[in-house]
């Protein structure tokens, strides 16, 4: 038995794989790191941008915790199709040799999460803004239209 260990065990996006096969044909976690350096950090960083989506009867609310990214960082996007992203860059903290590191827990690197919003989204409204490292979207909704009113019809004869 094999455990592949990459990150927190309560992140659903984790890549904590219990492998029963180890090495069977490759492992493919491990060409992926010595292949793309940057690819567990990078996941990391991905999966660790946390987006709350919340409908209220007059819009759809993004809020995503971004916490020491500045505005000029983060990219918020429409694409065609109604896919609404958020994207941007956590940079990594100056190190001097002289430091000595006991622990690192804040992830950097680049981030990008991807919503497909619902037909009664108006894209071209998209609102951003940013307070307090936190990123909200509001992205309005089209008003619900009526039912037809029924009209009952009395039958003779």
């Amino acid at each position: 038995m094999s455990i592949v260990r990459r990150s927190n065990i309560f992140d659903p996006f984790s890549l904590d794989v219990w492998d029963p096969f180890p090495g069977f044909p490759f492992d493919a976690f491990r060409s992926l790191s010595e292949t793309r350096p940057g690819f567990v950090s990078e996941t990391s960083a991905f999966a660790n941008t946390r987006i709350d989506w919340k409908e209220t009867p007059e819009a759809h609310v993004f809020k995503a915790d971004l916490p020491g990214v500045k505005r000029e960082e983060v990219k918020v996007e429409v694409e065609e199709g109604g896919v609404l992203q958020i994207s941007g860059e956590r940079s990594k903290e100056e190190e001097e040799k002289s430091d000595k590191w006991h622990r690192v827990e804040r992830s950097s690197g680049k981030f990008l999460r991807r919503f497909r919003l619902p037909e009664n989204a108006k894209v071209d409204q998209v609102k951003a803004s940013m307070e307090n490292g936190v990123l909200t979207v509001t992205v309005p909704k089209e008003e619900a239209k009526k039912k037809p009113e029924m009209k009952t019809i009395e039958i003779s004869g």
